[in-house]
């Protein structure tokens, strides 16, 4: 099926209490080829943004980034309408978007872990994800040892926060990365400590990367236990971006080179 692709965003945030009740009563759909939706006929996309260059939005206000095109690329394959929702990023990471049957996929530069492997599948991994240290320039960090005793945010529940407090560093938690890069800015805190990926978008006379702490993870877009034929189909878009050189076309227009 060949349909074009409709596309509407819903920029309502959707906090965590919420999640629990909000859509509880959605029964999700089976279309002909399998896939379980929670709207006929659309791949109904969770996401947080801003991440840039995950999932941000463009001067003219519309949501964009890798994780937002590489969605759209599935819908369209499935000739589905789609719809991107901002959502809670800890009810996502935490699975109950779908226990709440409000979201078909996750996708929120969402790192793969035994812990959520085990509330959600992950599709193939589709982006490698160091952390970086975002400070102020003029900051001398070279080492997490360096940020001991100092003033250290990361994201709710990401692996910013887990590097962080397995180097024995207390960590002040932010709901969304927007609001971390800014506490950096002023002062709030003395460094940050997120995905490099996403770090690098903020780089600027300000601020700068001190240093990458290497941890081999990936990104995966999030999907229902047991909604098999979705999974699939996901990982067919991702596998078919990387042989047609659309993926490269992807990165390279929101990161500016190509690689993973």
């Amino acid at each position: 099926m060949s349909t074009v692709t409709k596309i509407s965003t819903v920029s309502a945030l959707i906090v965590g209490a919420l999640t629990l009740t909000a859509c509880s009563s959605n029964s999700p759909s089976t279309d002909d080829a399998g896939h379980s939706l929670v709207q006929a006929g659309t791949l109904t996309i969770c996401t947080n943004a801003p991440f840039e260059p995950f999932e941000y939005t463009d001067e003219d206000g519309n949501l964009t980034g890798i994780d937002i095109d590489l969605t759209k690329l599935a819908a369209e394959e499935l000739g589905l309408e789609y719809e991107a929702i901002q959502y809670d990023f800890d009810a996502m990471a935490s699975g109950a978007a779908f226990a709440s049957n409000n979201c078909d996929v996750l996708a929120t530069g969402l790192t793969i872990t035994a812990a959520r492997q085990a509330k959600f599948d992950f599709s193939t991994p589709y982006f490698d994800a160091n952390q970086g240290v975002l400070v102020s320039n003029g900051t001398a960090l070279t080492s997490l040892a360096d940020l001991a005793g100092k003033k250290v945010g990361a994201q709710i529940d990401s692996t910013g926060k887990t590097v962080g407090q397995d180097a024995g560093l207390e960590i002040t938690e932010f709901p969304e990365v927007g609001s971390l890069i800014q506490a950096v800015s002023t002062g709030q805190i003395d460094a940050a400590i997120a995905d490099i990926g996403v770090l690098q978008s903020y780089v600027n006379d300000d601020l700068t990367i001190a240093f990458t702490e290497q941890t081999d993870e990936q990104y995966g877009f999030g999907v229902k236990k047991g909604n098999t034929k979705l999974l699939e189909a996901l990982n067919t878009t991702i596998t078919n971006a990387k042989e047609s050189g659309k993926y490269d076309e992807i990165i390279t227009t929101h990161v500016g080179a190509a690689g993973n």
